[in-house]
């Protein structure tokens, strides 16, 4: 089988992976103000169902819906793959969340980038230059300083929090595993017509769990953050794939890693704005120098060159 090769545009492959960072850090903000009236599945079935439509009526306008019956019987296996395994990822995190505390999941979920960003070297024969493999112990003991607290209260906690935290990390390689698959789909369709198929199954399938008339309670505020919630579906995911289409997923992975730290510079400036929406995050001295860590350890590995 005939892997997928990248286009070398690395910067707007870096452009396009930041720009998903930046959403996928704003993000649990927006779903924390939606999540109170509504559950998790419908809040996800919504996402999903509009990112179809949305991305649906755009290439219909284009003229470039995909065209089904070209679609090979192995592109259809890994689509297949996609859809499920990226469905498996949100329900298992859901799974695990109750098991476990949000701290917890959210140290263990960041193994998702970087077991693709692994993937990437193993099934599309990347490589790391000696300086790429020093960014990313540099990030990894960044992550460790950064979330040491979280680990440590992980690592005294009870079984059920062990469960839900194993739990987590299957979600968190059931995403690895939907990413490198839709990077091999780049080989045979447009990133487009990709996520048109899995927004739509992934809404198909969440749509047997959704409470649709919940949404009838949501008020203004409220109904803003589930559009922006769709709209960062949307977008986020669009960029990862087109990403995927111009830069090794390695080195992907390694932008995608500084999204906790986006959400904490994110979440301080959004309880600065609006105490009442959002909580604030302390930082110790440890957690601060933790994200210079990572940050710097992901710059090495995103803009050092491959052998």
């Amino acid at each position: 089988m005939q892997l997928h090769s990248i286009s070398g545009k690395w910067r707007l492959g870096f452009a396009l992976s930041l720009l998903a960072t930046l959403l996928w850090g704003v993000l649990p903000i927006a779903l924390k103000i939606a999540l109170q009236k509504l559950d998790v599945y419908t809040v996800t079935w919504f996402r999903f169902s509009v990112s179809f439509g949305l991305l649906a009526i755009y290439l219909a306008a284009k003229g470039e819906l995909p065209e089904l019956k070209k679609v090979r019987s192995q592109s259809w296996m890994l689509l297949a793959i996609a859809i499920l395994f990226l469905s498996g990822n949100y329900l298992l995190f859901l799974i695990g969340l109750v098991k476990t505390s949000p701290a917890n999941a959210q140290v263990l979920v960041q193994l998702a980038p970087v077991l693709m960003g692994l993937g990437g070297l193993v099934i599309f024969k990347e490589r790391y230059t000696n300086r790429q493999w020093f960014g990313l112990s540099v990030m990894v003991a960044g992550f460790v300083m950064f979330f040491h607290e979280k680990l440590r209260i992980l690592i005294g906690s009870q079984t059920h929090y062990l469960v839900g935290s194993a739990i987590v990390i299957i979600a968190a390689a059931l995403w690895a595993v939907y990413a490198l698959a839709q990077k091999q789909l780049l080989q045979k369709l447009p990133s487009s017509s990709i996520m048109l198929i899995i927004y739509g199954g992934c809404s198909l399938l969440f749509s047997f769990f959704a409470r649709p008339r919940s949404l009838l309670t949501l008020n203004f505020l409220e109904w803003g953050m589930l559009i922006f919630c769709a709209l960062n579906t949307l977008i986020a995911y669009g960029a990862f794939a087109e990403a995927l289409e111009h830069w090794e997923a390695s080195q992907v992975s390694a932008v995608l890693a500084l999204t906790p730290i986006f959400t904490l510079v994110f979440v301080t400036a959004g309880s600065s704005l609006f105490p009442v929406l959002v909580s604030p995050e302390i930082l110790t001295i440890l957690a601060v120098a933790g994200a210079i860590l990572v940050v710097s350890g992901s710059a090495v590995i995103s803009l050092g060159k491959s052998r």
